[in-house]
């Protein structure tokens, strides 16, 4: 199950800032969860504590971890930090949503919820045939259940066989090239079932990982 962490960002000059727990923010990687700029006074004191009692009320679906921009001003500026107050949403490791502006709780709170996996997430996680299916069900377009019953349906073809095997065996890029020759090579539903295994495999890598974009491109010119 994929963590959602919510990295705050404050300013110890206006007194905010609680204990820092730097080492667990940085043995993450990229932080999954929300990323809040520096507020004016007068809006910190109503932000801050809605987003720490939103996320308390969630019963660990986010973890919440403050970062003091005043000792790590490069993290801030990494993230394109300019307006105030200013919270990005992360997922995967990439901006899933985000807001500018102090909201009041009720937004904060749906904010916050739209993060958390749908049930169909669950499912997907689980990831036997039932579950996936299941998952499709619920949301037909789901990338991750389109993903995995492919996968299923192409564990056997001669072409996608052994890219699905070699990805299993560790070897993504040598997986991800045969997947791209297969779909090259095919055409109507397979074609279509080997478009959604690819997609699949770069949501797993995550949208910025050097192999997810060099394929992707090259999927959608092998596509149009």
């Amino acid at each position: 199950m994929r963590l959602l962490t919510i990295l705050t960002l404050c300013a110890t000059l206006l007194g905010l800032c609680p204990a820092m727990d730097m080492p667990s923010f940085h043995t993450k990687g990229t932080p999954t969860g929300t990323a809040t700029g520096p507020l004016k006074p007068g809006e910190r004191l109503q932000l801050g504590p809605v987003i720490e009692s939103a996320v308390a009320a969630l019963d660990g679906g986010l973890e919440l971890v403050k970062l003091d921009v005043d000792q790590s001003p490069r993290t801030a500026a990494s993230y394109g930090v300019q307006g105030i107050p200013a919270v990005k949403a992360f997922r995967d490791g990439r901006v899933a949503d985000e807001f500018t502006g102090a909201l009041p709780k009720p937004m904060v709170e749906s904010f916050l919820r739209r993060l958390l996996p749908s049930e169909a997430d669950r499912l997907v996680e689980l990831g036997d045939e039932a579950s996936l299916r299941q998952a499709l069900e619920l949301e037909p377009t789901h990338p991750g259940a389109l993903a995995g019953v492919a996968r299923l349906e192409l564990s056997t073809d001669e072409a996608a066989g052994p890219a699905l095997a070699a990805i299993e065996a560790g070897d993504t890029e040598r997986g991800l090239q045969l997947l791209l020759d297969a779909v090259r090579a095919a055409s109507g539903d397979t074609r279509d079932r080997l478009r959604e295994v690819m997609v699949g495999i770069f949501r797993d890598l995550g949208q910025d990982h050097p192999l997810a974009q060099r394929f992707r491109r090259e999927l959608a010119q092998a596509l149009y």
